[in-house]
């Protein structure tokens, strides 16, 4: 890619048109190395020259890699990364359990969610439409490289996922107890959005069994990525 088209992958419609994203930083970049990704091209700075990769590697400047940079710091050393396959490109599909997130807005949230995923392996992760975007910079730097080993899908509706799944879990206050054996039978958890949840009237419209996390403070509500680790521990307990 020409270096002007590489500045504007920090915007989600370029990245869309380009089908490619950034990752920054010589932790993700080492993550990167680890996978089965090809066509990945490494920018690097005079201090990365000697970096080993079997990526193509091009030295720039300075002055052109703070241009590119998301950062007030820049590290010296950029990747650009096409996305990955879409399911019906791949030539196996994934038979995982999924987990689903109802307009998640916070980068910093999906970037957790997206590391516990990868801590834990063998989960989907789908968003609905108005989700921010997996790909966004500040996703990708907090996932610490779990973006590359977690399949991720996007704009899956409510109506498709229950065509998908039969059998769907959700968080509700008034739920089972996730420590019940049950919750670990489901084919897909649905978590909501960070202040509004999964609508009402539209979770009314089909199936789904309610869990709750219990506890006994005087806090109405958890983080949306604490919420996840603690379903995502309680599925793989034991």
């Amino acid at each position: 890619m020409k270096l002007d088209d590489i500045k504007k992958l920090h915007q989600k419609k370029y990245r869309t048109q380009f089908g490619h994203y950034l990752v920054e930083g010589e932790h993700l970049i080492l993550e990167l190395e680890k996978t089965s990704l090809d066509h990945c091209e490494i920018l690097v700075t005079e201090n990365y020259q000697e970096w080993p990769t079997r990526f193509k590697k091009t030295l720039i400047s300075s002055k052109k890699m703070a241009a590119i940079s998301d950062t007030k710091s820049p590290q010296g050393i950029i990747a650009v990364v096409p996305f990955p396959l879409s399911d019906d490109e791949k030539d196996v599909q994934s038979t995982s359990k999924s987990i689903y997130l109802y307009e998640v807005q916070d980068p910093g949230n999906l970037g957790t969610i997206l590391r516990t995923l990868g801590w834990f392996g063998g989960y989907k992760c789908i968003l609905s439409p108005g989700s921010v975007d997996p790909f966004n910079p500040k996703v990708v730097r907090s996932s610490m490289g779990a973006i590359f080993h977690v399949d991720i899908e996007q704009d899956v509706t409510l109506e498709q996922l229950q065509q998908r799944y039969p059998r769907i879990a959700t968080l509700d206050m008034h739920g089972a107890a996730l420590s019940e054996p049950s919750f670990s039978q489901f084919d897909c958890y649905l978590f909501g959005n960070e202040a509004r949840g999964v609508p009402q009237d539209a979770l009314s419209e089909f199936d789904v069994a309610p869990f709750t996390i219990t506890g006994n403070g005087a806090i109405e509500s958890l983080n949306l990525a604490t919420a996840v680790n603690m379903a995502m521990y309680e599925l793989n307990r034991g």
